[in-house]
């Protein structure tokens, strides 16, 4: 898909542009690819929360984000393809770099930073500046997009990292306004993009609000500590109910005739566990995969991830859970339907 948007953008552009300079519009070909790749990846988040039929573009995420950043690259800095040391004229070009900064005396990136110093001015800001840091955070994300930086940096900081895709985004949004308040006299760039940001905030606004009210449905303990989540009825075979405990969410699982209540947060990349279902006697995380023995809330051999595990036992039909979870990975006993 990325290469017939690009094979069209350059097709289309010159259909409708006779005088326009080939390099140039490849430049910008990669270029719009990146920016709304990254459209796509932001909006995945959002969707995925509104309906569980986007999961599954959870599970390529990484992946286009890394195609995102070596689109960006090659608008940066060009593009010149070799077979068994044949060049593929038709695609070598020139990046934004070169094309706009190599034609004085100074080094393109030395001229990248001084050429321009009208920071004070809003329509003659330096709008690269805001591409190349945008381009340097895409890089980090990139270049840790592996789980082995994942279990390393730890999750809490891998995740802060990656967050940092939205000060990209919104730099990036920057860059490509500026860029064509100065060299583009035509309002359609800019239009575009603040349907696309418009876009991007409804979804999060959407779905921040959702969340929001679900974590407002916290239940209450009674003096035993136990809290009343509902009848074995309301939840389906292999599948979970989630609840708000003293403002955390529990998933509480049914499966071969027995319940067991884990968190719902999947230790991978915080999944909603409780949106997954239990597959070959495992929960498994509807994001990414990642699995957990709903009694003990750890991963199987040879894996090592491990969440914690709530008391349950059952009144009639009915089903309560302890509001006080026990550590990560310990082992507690199923509630049995009779």
């Amino acid at each position: 898909m990325v290469a017939l948007y690009i094979f069209g953008f350059m097709t289309i552009s010159q259909a409708i542009g006779n005088d326009l300079d080939i390099r140039g519009v490849r430049i910008r070909a990669y270029g719009s690819a990146a920016f709304l790749l990254l459209h796509v990846i932001l909006s995945i988040g959002p969707l995925s929360r509104l309906n569980p039929k986007f999961y599954p573009l959870l599970f390529n995420r990484r992946h286009m984000g890394v195609t995102m950043f070596f689109l960006a690259l090659i608008h940066v800095v060009g593009f010149e393809p070799k077979i068994a040391n044949w060049s593929l004229p038709f695609w070598n070009f020139v990046g934004a770099l070169t094309w706009y900064h190599d034609y004085g005396n100074l080094d393109p990136l030395v001229s990248l930073f001084v050429s321009n110093s009208y920071y004070s001015n809003f329509i003659l800001f330096p709008f690269e500046i805001l591409g190349v840091i945008a381009l340097v955070i895409l890089f980090l994300m990139a270049a840790t997009s592996h789980d082995f930086w994942l279990a390393n940096l730890t999750a809490p900081v891998w995740k802060a990292l990656h967050m940092g895709v939205y000060l990209a985004y919104g730099l990036l949004v920057g860059h490509v306004v500026l860029g064509a308040l100065q060299t583009n006299k035509h309002p359609l760039l800019t239009i575009c993009v603040l349907v696309g940001m418009v876009w991007l905030l409804t979804l999060h606004l959407i779905t921040g609000y959702r969340e929001f009210q679900k974590d407002k449905q916290t239940l209450n303990p009674a003096t035993d500590g136990f809290v009343d989540i509902g009848s074995t009825q309301e939840i389906p075979e292999y599948h979970a109910k989630v609840v708000i405990i003293g403002g955390e969410r529990v998933a509480v699982f049914k499966y071969d005739g027995k319940i067991s209540a884990v968190s719902n947060v999947c230790q991978h990349q915080n999944g909603p566990l409780g949106e997954g279902k239990i597959i070959n006697g495992c929960i498994t995380c509807p994001w990414h995969g990642y699995q957990y023995l709903p009694d003990s809330g750890t991963s199987p051999p040879p894996f090592h991830e491990q969440i914690p595990t709530f008391d349950v036992k059952l009144v009639g039909d009915r089903i309560f859970v302890r509001a006080i979870p026990h550590p990560a990975g310990t082992q507690v006993q199923p509630a049995v339907i009779s």
